[in-house]
């Protein structure tokens, strides 16, 4: 395959994007969010989920460090060459465009949420004005956005540190309690949330096509790079909810930046507030680059028109899907309809995680030469072991959806459905019969 990428990116840049996205929203605004349901034991609700991520991302590692690791859509790709067919992988693909345009408005407006403690403009700008920026420097070319996510990454890395050094000298022993707020169903129903926080580690394999040896980096930066943010997560959580009152950690619109000014000067909460800005930018930076390289691989694959995955020769990068991206974040930010995506991000997210873990599973039985080509060195019992604990966490976090949820699950399926029968059509007519060798081909 030949899309024209660039493989500007590098195992620097490769971390930061990881650590960008994962440490954004879940724990700078979702973690305030899931207090409600739950109250202080949102910190264990994140040490619970680190294992289910952690064996998620063996399946992961292992496509990645196949020839499947070389270019974007990896995870499209896994599916379809797996189960050998591409209805199924179609679907994913198209309620995860749905998820990450979702995600991608919903951070701009945490974004201008913490931004409107430092400057006094509308919010609705702030979120508007994050997104065309983001947007110029992804059509600029990958090398920029990978040079702006390393340095905004060590922004957030010295916000982290003043936040989380004397944040432990100033913990009250009393905001822990109760522990349990609403018992075991309220722990239980703040896992789908706090999941978030997790949920879009697998962005990093949509760089593939633009990582240098990526079949060998990308799947050991999944590894470090989850372990790390689990440390990250649980002490940040530990500072933020043993420094802020409940009763105003309930009423906060950024909760962080509000839990530092009770215990650092006036300087120190502003580099905390400006870190979460970072946490938050470098998420919109790196769910920016998603849509787009999976349009890449579907246009590939004649599910999606070839304009739509067209690559720039002058800057190697998809300003066809970038500008769609753009414009479905801006319709549903501007029109307040971000919980029509975003209420299915996460859920559908699970999906493709427990069809990730399923494919591990049956990768040696249904695809034995993509198999043997697999490099990582987890033993076979390991990774059977791991895909097993992915899809048992999986199915419990899916006994937690909600019908309205489930409603809108339906719904963007429904549409994918229609997608998917008109793109075949149509490839049918333009291939004059042939396409279904070619697909064919692909998926031996």
């Amino acid at each position: 395959m030949t899309t024209g990428l660039r493989r500007d990116l590098g195992t620097i840049e490769s971390y930061a994007t990881l650590l960008g996205i994962l440490i954004g929203a879940g724990i700078f605004k979702v973690t305030g969010e899931a207090w409600r349901l739950t109250g202080p034991s949102v910190i264990l609700g994140y040490v619970v989920l680190a294992p289910a991520v952690l064996a998620t991302s063996a399946a992961y590692s292992v496509f990645l460090s196949t020839p499947l690791g070389r270019e974007p859509g990896g995870e499209y790709t896994n599916i379809s060459r797996t189960f050998r067919g591409f209805r199924l992988a179609f679907i994913g693909a198209w309620l995860k465009i749905i998820s990450y345009t979702g995600a991608l408005a919903y951070l701009a407006g945490a974004f201008a949420d913490y931004a409107r403690r430092l400057v006094a403009v509308d919010p609705t700008l702030l979120a508007v004005a994050s997104l065309v920026f983001f947007y110029a420097i992804h059509v600029a070319g990958v090398r920029w956005f990978g040079r702006l996510q390393v340095w905004m990454c060590i922004i957030l890395g010295v916000s982290l540190l003043v936040l989380i050094g004397p944040g432990l000298f100033a913990l009250h022993r009393e905001y822990y309690k109760p522990f349990f707020t609403h018992g075991l169903g309220g722990f239980v129903a703040s896992l789908p949330p706090l999941f978030f926080a997790y949920a879009g580690f697998e962005s990093l394999a949509q760089t593939a096509g633009e990582v240098s040896d990526s079949t060998r980096r990308l799947p050991r930066v999944f590894v470090r790079g989850i372990s790390a943010t689990l440390l990250i997560y649980f002490l940040i959580s530990l500072v933020g909810l043993g420094a802020l009152a409940p009763n105003r950690l309930v009423v906060s619109t950024a909760p962080m930046a509000e839990a530092a000014s009770a215990y650092l000067s006036v300087g120190g909460a502003a580099i905390v507030t400006i870190g979460a800005l970072m946490a938050l930018t470098t998420s919109v930076n790196a769910t920016m680059l998603v849509p787009s390289r999976i349009a890449i691989v579907l246009a590939e694959d004649r599910l999606a028109p070839r304009w739509i995955g067209a690559v720039s020769p002058r800057t190697g990068t998809p300003v066809a899907g970038l500008t769609l991206t753009l414009g479905g974040a801006l319709a549903l930010l501007l029109t307040n309809r971000i919980a029509l995506a975003l209420d299915v991000a996460v859920y559908a997210l699970v999906l493709l995680y427990l069809l990730h873990s399923v494919a591990l599973l049956l990768l040696p039985r249904r695809n034995p030469d993509l198999f043997a080509q697999v490099t990582v060195t987890t033993p076979l019992w390991l990774q059977r072991m791991l895909a097993t604990i992915s899809i048992l966490f999986m199915v419990a976090l899916l006994t937690q959806i909600s019908l309205p949820a489930v409603e809108l699950l339906l719904f963007w399926s429904a549409i994918g459905v229609v997608l998917y029968i008109a793109s075949r059509r149509v490839a049918n007519r333009g291939a004059a019969g042939g396409i279904e060798n070619a697909e064919e081909a692909k998926l031996a």
